[in-house]
């Protein structure tokens, strides 16, 4: 069966967010999958004609080898438009180009993308019109919820299209085939058995020219509330009947609405650091307030770790905590789960004791599950063993995942409107606290492995 065709503008298009990510992932997508029919419009404030703005996208696509008639099709009949996004008689004359059904992609700042659809509000937008938004979803829940009322005014829910590019296709059904569809983990995915949840994305890499925006947002908003709060979710939502958006969604929705901080105080259960300088790798760091566009005085943290408690049947007592951070000395991307020791080791046995520990590894996706077991040379030495395998990857890296969706509006992998409230609602306590200065703002080197003092949390087997 044929695809019908879309027509995606992507707004921003002369920015680097599409030049970089989403056109190498346009031209993977449509590589693969060839009878896809896509019209594509760049839209920007640049003086562009069509021809510079095919060679940007012919060069984009030739960073993965892009080809195949869907390419040459996109090739052949892609333009630029140059306009100002926030004026509604502009965005009228733009949708007026539409072949097929309209997908409007916001490669924006917030600020700009806000107004651009508070613009959509005066143009009568096509039937089955798709708008995509990329992070952040507001600057708190009011502001959220101020945009999703707003969103809602021009296109149902299941056409809005909140983009979180870190959970692809595949790393979210990785997570989910690897506990539903074997009844070894599913019974024991429980406060009955799991002590506690780590969940570690840490970066090698510094603030890379992003101070215009890391700056105001921090590790906390940057990469918990928008991305691990999500990998949360899946992690501990109970099985949903289908893979379909309306149940992969409402199942997420019910972890966030039970979550909040650990014993309900944010001063308590949250730490934040920032890096000074050191080396990476080799790479020597300057202190982060000495990256250039940063202001000191905001105290923004680029590392921040939060203990949240999900109060469920399910989950009742078993601490997860979410960290992320940048320059630091090694690069960690995983949801590590600690089991509860066993009941009782029968005396006479030795050695390796310790918990078993699954960790799942994420980008590239892996598993590793450490236990123990008896020694080669003596039977009542016990010692630690660790099993390891490789997820698929998937056909597509992230964004061409996010645009297969986009595309196909299939929203499953998207954010849902009350759950960019919900992960405000839930760091929020923690952001109050820290701008309180509730909660020291320590100190680390740029290549360690955080501040002095700190515990290390989901580290060994």
């Amino acid at each position: 069966m044929t695809r019908p065709t879309t027509t995606l503008f992507l707004l921003g298009g002369g920015g680097d967010l599409s030049s970089r990510l989403l056109l190498p992932a346009l031209g993977q997508l449509l590589t693969s999958q060839k009878d896809r029919s896509v019209q594509l419009i760049g839209v920007g404030v640049d003086d562009l004609t069509d021809a510079a703005w095919r060679e940007i996208v012919t060069s984009s696509f030739a960073t993965v080898e892009a080809s195949g008639n869907a390419v040459d099709a996109l090739l052949h009949g892609t333009m630029f438009r140059q306009a100002d996004v926030t004026d509604a008689a502009a965005l009228e004359k733009l949708l007026a180009e539409t072949d097929g059904t309209p997908a409007l992609y916001f490669a924006l700042p917030p600020a700009v993308t806000v107004k651009a659809c508070a613009a959509l509000e005066n143009v009568n937008l096509p039937g089955g019109t798709v708008l995509a938004l990329e992070k952040p979803f507001g600057t708190d829940s009011a502001s959220a919820a101020a945009l999703n009322h707003q969103l809602a005014r021009l296109v149902p829910e299941n056409q809005i299209h909140r983009v979180d590019h870190f959970l692809g296709r595949s790393t979210v059904f990785n997570l989910l085939g690897l506990r539903f569809a074997n009844r070894i983990f599913e019974p024991l995915w429980s406060s009955e058995h799991i002590e506690r949840v780590d969940i570690v994305y840490d970066e090698q890499l510094g603030l890379e020219k992003r101070a215009g925006y890391y700056d105001k947002a921090g590790a906390l908003v940057d990469m918990i509330q928008s991305h691990l709060l999500q990998v949360l979710a899946l992690f501990a939502m109970e099985a949903p009947s289908t893979l379909e958006a309306a149940d992969l969604r409402d199942a997420k929705g019910l972890v966030l609405r039970a979550t909040r901080p650990w014993a309900d105080d944010a001063a308590s259960a949250g730490r934040r650091g920032r890096y000074t300088a050191g080396r990476v790798d080799g790479r020597a760091y300057p202190s982060y307030i000495d990256e250039g566009g940063v202001d000191p005085s905001r105290n923004t943290e680029t590392l921040a770790e939060i203990t949240l408690q999900v109060d469920t049947w399910r989950w009742a007592g078993v601490p997860f905590t979410l960290r992320s951070g940048k320059a630091l000395g090694e690069r960690r991307r995983e949801i590590v789960v600690r089991f509860k020791p066993a009941n009782r080791v029968p005396a006479g046995f030795s050695g390796r004791t310790d918990p078993t520990v699954l960790r799942l590894f994420l980008a590239p996706d892996e598993m590793s599950l450490s236990i123990n077991i008896n020694g080669a040379g003596d039977p009542y030495e016990l010692e630690r063993t660790t099993f390891h395998t490789t997820f698929d990857p998937g056909q597509f890296g992230a964004y061409g995942e996010v645009l297969e969706g986009i595309l196909d509006n299939d929203p499953a992998l998207s954010v849902r409107g009350d759950t960019a409230e919900q992960s405000w609602r839930i760091v929020e306590p923690f952001l109050a606290a820290w701008r309180s200065r509730a909660v020291p703002l320590d100190d680390y080197p740029a290549g360690s492995a955080g501040p002095a003092g700190w515990e290390p949390i989901g580290v060994g087997t």
